[in-house]
This record gives structure tokens, sequence and C-alpha cells, in this order.
């Protein structure tokens, strides 16, 4: 396979694919394509270490570098390196950018039925020596970054999004699913054991953080014992259920603070903190700053109205 380094065709591929998405994201933070699982990334400014949740997705970087900073981990995404997230998943990130040469980026929900539909045509069994991957950081090659620069053309029109988006999106899908980190991939993505119990439980967390939960009810929700459950939960996402239930909250909390202008107070009861005072107590040891301060700091970095988006 040839790779997207500094040889003329993969450089004439990567400038198109930035000067594609400068077209289709010509303002900082997230932009929203025409499809649901597109969405475009975008920073003119560098972006120091802070605590991001991504869902389970494909990240094509273009321009700029991000570093992505999980347990004793680092993973690379930039011109050369896509990032894959198999689950939702909380860590650190790091962008470097510049105004003359922003952070550029498209990111790919994906799709598990999509996928489940891919991995039994390939016909490719997952066994017990693919073991699955939580996070990946993979070389573009130039199939899939072929590929992604078709999906990005045919966003630039509706109707073609529309008509070929959803075939362009499987062509991507299964260079990933064939690709270097295929066979783990495959493995998560089909998930199998102890990786899909687990992963039940992070859906359940992602889509109720605003009830109450204990660790031994969602064990018992997943069929698996409360110390399987913790050792599982640990190695898959590199944190404890409850710090997994928290960071997934103040997350959200701070994304209804920068995109929708709420009070702290108001964001920590929607999240489902009883506590104010617990809530400005958490948010600050976790992100570095107040919730008023943080929400003021991400409009002014990303130069963005309360109610647009952030990058992450």
């Amino acid at each position: 396979m040839t790779y997207f380094t500094g040889q003329p065709e993969a450089e004439i591929r990567r400038r198109k694919m930035a000067a594609l998405i400068t077209q289709l994201a010509p303002g900082n933070g997230y932009t929203q394509s025409t499809l649901d699982d597109v969405r475009f990334l975008r920073s003119d400014v560098p972006i120091q270490q802070t605590p991001v949740l991504y869902e389970p997705s494909i990240v094509v970087v273009c321009q700029g570098r991000k570093r992505g900073f999980w347990g004793e981990e680092m993973f690379l995404y930039d011109a050369q390196h896509f990032l894959v997230v198999a689950v939702p998943l909380p860590f650190v990130s790091q962008t470097e950018a510049t105004l003359e040469e922003p952070m550029l980026a498209v990111a790919l929900r994906l799709d598990f039925q999509a996928l489940a539909d891919l991995l039994i045509t390939l016909e490719i069994p997952v066994t017990r020596s693919n073991m699955p991957v939580s996070m990946a950081s993979t070389p573009l090659d130039d199939s899939l970054g072929v590929s992604v620069i078709r999906l990005l053309e045919a966003l630039r029109s509706p109707e073609e999004a529309r008509v070929l988006g959803p075939g362009l999106l499987r062509e991507i899908y299964y260079r990933v699913l064939t690709g270097d980190q295929g066979a783990a991939l495959r493995a998560a993505l089909a998930q199998q054991g102890y990786f899909a119990q687990i992963s039940q439980a992070l859906r359940m967390l992602q889509t109720r953080y605003q009830e109450r939960f204990e660790v031994a009810g969602l064990a018992r929700e997943v069929g698996m014992s409360v110390a399987a459950f913790h050792a599982h939960f640990k190695a898959i996402t590199q944190m404890s259920p409850i710090q997994y239930l928290k960071s997934t909250r103040l997350h959200h909390a701070r994304l209804l603070m920068v995109r929708g202008g709420i009070s702290a107070a108001a964001a920590s009861a929607e999240v489902g903190y009883e506590s104010p005072s617990q809530f400005s107590r958490e948010f600050k040891r976790f992100f570095g700053r107040s919730p008023v301060q943080e929400a003021l700091f991400m409009q002014e970095i990303l130069q963005l109205s309360p109610a647009v988006g952030m990058a992450g």
C-alpha cells in the first residue's frame, strides 16, 4: 500500500481534501454536513490538552494535527493517520493548528447496522486471536484517501449526498475494516463476548446518564459479575464505571453551556446532578476551569456564539 506521505500524488490528494473541507466547513468548531453521520471539524488556533468525549467514529485529518491521550497511550491522527473509536470514549485531545493552516478534519459516525452487514458480506471470521480495540490510529493509505475525497465531493451537492452518500460511507467502512487494523476493529465491531457486554453498558450510560446507577446493577443488567465487570470496563475505557459516568455528565454539561448558552446551575440539573456546588467542584477538577470560565474560554478560543458547537 502507498501511504499519504510527502509523495507528489499523496500531497495532491491531501491538498484536495483540505480545499474541499475548507469549502464545506468555513467556520470554527463542528459543521454538520447534509448527511447525519458526517460532520466536519475545523480549528484556526491550537488547543491545548482538553478532555473530550468521542462517539464511535472514524476521524480523518487532512491538515494540522491532533493527538489523543488515553490512559498511558498516545494516538496521533494527522494527514498520514486516521483515528477509529469503536465505543463512546472520553479521553484528552490536543490540536495543532494555525490561522494560516487550520486543523481540518472529517468525522464519520459509525453506523453499526451498516458495519454488521459488511461483516456478514466479507465472510471473514473473527477469531479469538483477534483482540478487540477501543481506539486505534492507523496509516491512511491511498485507497481510503480516494474514498474520502469522493465522499467530500459528493457532499458539495445535497442531491449527490442523498443519492451517493450512503454508498460512499459503506465504501469507507469497507476500506477501514480490511485495512491494517482491520482484524482488531472487526473484533471490536462484531460486539462479541465481554466487549459486547461492556459496549451495552456504555450505551446505557451514554443514553441514560441523568439517571442514578449502581455498579452492581449495571453488571447485573449486562450479565456479568461485579468483579469481571469492573475489570473489563477499565480495560476498555481506562476508567471505572463511576468515573465514566461522571465524565459523560460533565461533557454533556459543557456542551449544553457552550452550545445552548444555559447557566451552570441549569446544566448541572439537566445532566443529573442534585447539588450545583458539587457539580462546580467536579467540573473545575475535571476541566481545570469553573463552568463559567470553561464556557467563555471555549466560545472565545473557537470564536463561537453560544448556539454553535465546539470542536473536540
